[in-house]
């Protein structure tokens, strides 16, 4: 009996795949490259310094709030660097520095590190911050106003806030062909559809990003829009409209795709980004916000633990 063989196992992982933390925020940070340079070509240098100063003011506030508390050194993983480009892609070209530092400040210390770091924040940090400091300093989030004395060889006006304002029509000398290729206001990182698809499909064919999340997400905001639109189409823009205007694709592939903030599940994945995408109309058409993607993001990330308690049965059966 004692010279029978026994079986042993260790715990998982097994096998090691050769992806790790590091790899996925360098890609996203390239998947997200192609839209910076868009926003930089419509908004020019000053743009260039709200980015560059979000990125470094991360990866300070990253290496100074771990040094004080004597945890290990992160930075170099590139979560720290993600989050201040995502953050520095919503903000408007003439933000001030005050304003970028204290929102990187934010995003890191109460939207990561407060939670014991990376894989621990139920919201995404960089959406987080915005919409803290979008509540505290509303005026400079106003993009029509602090974009106000910039030229521009197109109509400069946001078309979100022009369509909710005064209808549809109102935002109609922005053609569906001007928002894919970013001619609108808005956030530097933000208004390129095209370039933020380019990044989304990298992503996913990557397999960084799972697919199910940004689709459901689309999906959601199209039917919604959709059916506001047969209801009333004086009143309310078309999905098209709405898929292209505003934070809707840098929302679909960059900020409800956060590791830490999103199920992990397929069906999960699914009722979470149709559920984003329901919240971002019903905010855009019957709420107070031109927009709504921040606030959206924020809604179903709260509700993220409760569905992935949506699981899979196990295999086999109790003995």
């Amino acid at each position: 009996m004692n010279n029978q063989k026994k079986l042993l196992v260790s715990h998982a992982p097994f096998w090691h795949i050769g992806s790790a933390v590091p790899e996925r925020h360098y890609n996203t940070i390239i998947a997200a490259l192609p839209a910076v340079l868009m926003g930089l070509s419509v908004f020019g240098i000053p743009a260039l310094a709200v980015i560059c100063l979000a990125v470094s003011s991360a990866v300070g506030w990253e290496f100074s709030i771990t040094r004080l508390s004597k945890r290990p050194n992160t930075v170099g993983d590139g979560n720290a660097a993600l989050i201040g480009l995502l953050f520095g892609m919503l903000l408007p070209a003439t933000a001030p520095w005050w304003l970028v530092v204290t929102g990187t400040f934010v995003a890191i210390l109460i939207g990561k590190q407060i939670f014991g770091g990376i894989g621990g924040n139920p919201f995404n940090p960089a959406v987080l911050s915005y919409a803290i400091l979008a509540i505290a300093w509303k005026n400079y989030f106003d993009f029509d106003a602090q974009l106000l004395n910039m030229d521009f060889d197109f109509p400069a006006y946001d078309p979100l806030v022009a369509s909710k304002a005064f209808g549809p029509e109102a935002a109609s000398a922005l053609s569906l062909g001007d928002l894919l290729i970013g001619r609108e206001i808005g956030g530097i990182g933000a208004v390129s559809g095209l370039a933020l698809t380019i990044g989304g499909i990298y992503l996913i064919a990557r397999g960084f990003v799972r697919w199910e999340m940004p689709v459901a997400f689309i999906a959601g905001l199209f039917i919604t829009a959709g059916l506001f639109y047969i209801a009333d189409p004086v009143q309310y823009a078309s999905p098209l409209f709405h898929l292209l205007a505003g934070n809707t694709l840098i929302g679909a592939f960059f900020l409800i795709t956060d590791d830490s903030s999103s199920p992990v599940n397929t069906i999960p994945m699914l009722i979470y980004g149709f559920m984003g995408g329901l919240m971002v109309m019903l905010i855009r058409n019957i709420g107070a916000y031109p927009d709504g993607v921040i606030y959206a993001v924020l809604v179903i990330n709260l509700i993220n633990p409760l569905l992935d308690k949506i699981r899979p049965k196990a295999l086999g059966k109790a003995a």
